[in-house]
């Protein structure tokens, strides 16, 4: 016996919300619900929706349970966040903060540091991607200036550098291809 259809909607309000839906799987569903609000079988709503009639049945379950706003497509939730809004709050708490060398051992946050922190805090294991995008939603950003080395000398620097050409000479400094052609023309 195939799962009937609620009361409250007939194949006229149907048709009507397909129209103004924006949301074209929605509408291909509700079309063919439709179709079987008006007493078509089965097999010939699964042929209009372009699916199984195990599809179909789905649809009907999904639609008697949230109405027209089941048959919209939804992401998946995914796996839920490890950290709460309570580890939420005191990451960026730490990290607005800063680490104090003589506790944390670090001069700067990296991502491994954090990862460390919410462990010991915590105990919760997160990967450098996940603590990332946590970050990022925070709206952290991370920040990397470009390294500069302790002994660098700006005098063994400045000496180093090419000199400017003289102008309107000639690159090559006097060399042509022709000096370096093996055989003569």
């Amino acid at each position: 016996m195939p799962v009937p259809l609620r009361t409250d909607f007939d194949a006229k309000a149907l048709r009507a919300i397909a129209r103004t839906t924006k949301d074209g799987p929605q509408a291909r569903r509700l079309l063919a619900l439709a179709a079987i609000y008006d007493g078509a079988p089965r097999t010939e709503a699964a042929r209009i929706g372009g699916v199984t009639v195990q599809i179909i049945r789905d649809w009907v379950v999904k639609f008697n349970a949230h109405g027209p706003a089941g048959l919209i497509n939804r992401k998946p939730p995914g796996q839920p966040s490890k950290l709460t809004d309570a580890h939420r709050v005191a990451l960026q708490a730490i990290v607005e903060q800063g680490p104090i060398p003589a506790i944390h051992g670090v001069v700067r946050w990296r991502l491994i540091d954090l990862i460390q922190w919410v462990w010991e805090e915590f105990r919760i294991s997160i990967s450098k991607q996940t603590l990332s995008r946590e970050l990022r939603a925070m709206n952290d950003r991370k920040l990397s200036a470009r390294p500069r080395h302790h002994a660098k000398s700006e005098a063994a620097v400045s000496a180093f550098k090419k000199l400017p050409r003289p102008s309107g000479g000639d690159p090559a400094g006097g060399r042509r291809q022709a000096d370096r052609d093996l055989v003569r023309r």
